[in-house]
């Protein structure tokens, strides 16, 4: 647990020292969290492969990284809205801006995302307000009954399809996953025979309003401003993501209709160390999408899963660049694709 504390608070602590005192602690933060990570992992042995494992491990961390979270969100939009701490110029606004936002994408939406999968009602709920206060609230409901059940099928926005660029498949899975997220939300309240003001994305809207118009009231229209920007940013890298760990594979369908069980070949991995402790081992994607309620903790890697050639954050860049990030990944979607299954 030492390694994911210590690459996910430093980076908390350089943030807040931002917010408050000015200086040299934004260039500081964003620094750590875009350049020595990547250094890092490039610098680190790769993961040797390990077969995942059941643990109990990870609880209070993810607790206090949501905590952080909401600090670091208001204390972040009160220096760039100079309503709090030291005066920052242009220059540290925007590194502070980035740092955060690099922040809010990578660490705090890989801790929603493991909370989100906990049995505890609480948990799952806090998981659900870190993402209400990205304005992604639907996300929780999009992740679980829609991205987990079609995972890897042309009915999952979430999956990216083979030659589609980020720039396509960005505002499809933003909107097809609001959409069928909603449905499915119906379909199952009315499974449950539930009252529709139970529907959870009442409390997705409406949770997004209030914080945005708390943010209005705190910090002025710049604070909603800065409030709206670091969500876009977080939720760009949130669906960058998905993109980079589900680019081109796909599940054959059986003679009945229904696609195959998800296996550790329907997702991209990352083997790389300092990244995956930053986002709390989602690079081992593979692990997750076959066990959900594992802990993060336990996730491994296996030798058939997919393997990025680069971490999950310089992919991430590389997809920014359609055609260089299709030299890359197309031969490698070609070769998975033409393997024999191997089922998990």
């Amino acid at each position: 647990m030492f390694a994911f504390t210590l690459a996910t608070l430093t980076p908390a602590a350089l943030i807040l020292a931002g917010a408050l005192w000015g200086g040299v602690w934004p260039w500081a933060a964003l620094l750590v969290i875009a350049i020595v990570v990547a250094l890092g992992d490039e610098l680190t042995p790769r993961t040797r492969l390990l077969s995942g494992r059941d643990v109990t491990e990870g609880t209070g961390l993810c607790i206090a990284l949501a905590a952080l979270h909401f600090l670091l969100l208001a204390l972040t939009i009160g220096a760039i809205a100079g309503r709090l701490g030291a005066p920052l110029g242009t220059g540290q606004k925007l590194a502070l801006f980035g740092a955060a936002g690099l922040f809010f994408g990578q660490v705090s939406n890989s801790n929603a995302h493991e909370l989100i999968h906990r049995p505890e009602r609480g948990l799952r709920a806090l998981g659900g307000w870190v993402y209400i206060s990205l304005l992604f609230g639907h996300h929780r409901s999009a992740h679980l009954l829609v991205h987990h059940v079609r995972v890897a099928t042309p009915d999952d926005p979430a999956s990216a399809r083979k030659g589609e660029s980020f720039y396509r498949y960005y505002p499809r899975a933003w909107i097809g996953g609001f959409r069928q997220g909603a449905r499915a939300e119906t379909a199952r309240l009315k499974r449950a025979d539930l009252p529709g003001w139970r529907r959870p994305y009442l409390l997705y809207l409406a949770g997004a309003a209030a914080l945005l118009g708390i943010s209005l009231a705190l910090a002025g229209p710049l604070g909603l401003i800065a409030h709206l920007g670091l969500a876009g940013f977080a939720q760009t890298q949130l669906l960058m993501s998905d993109y980079v760990q589900h680019y081109g594979l796909t599940r054959a369908t059986a003679e009945d209709g229904r696609p195959e069980p998800v296996t550790a070949r329907h997702s991209w991995n990352s083997p790389h160390r300092v990244s995956s402790a930053l986002m709390l081992n989602a690079p081992r994607h593979s692990d997750h999408h076959i066990r959900p309620g594992r802990h993060y903790p336990g996730l491994g890697l296996e030798a058939d899963m997919p393997m990025l050639p680069r971490s999950l954050p310089v992919m991430s860049c590389v997809a920014l660049y359609p055609r260089l990030w299709r030299r890359a990944m197309d031969p490698r979607v070609d070769a998975y694709r033409a393997r024999p299954a191997n089922p998990v």
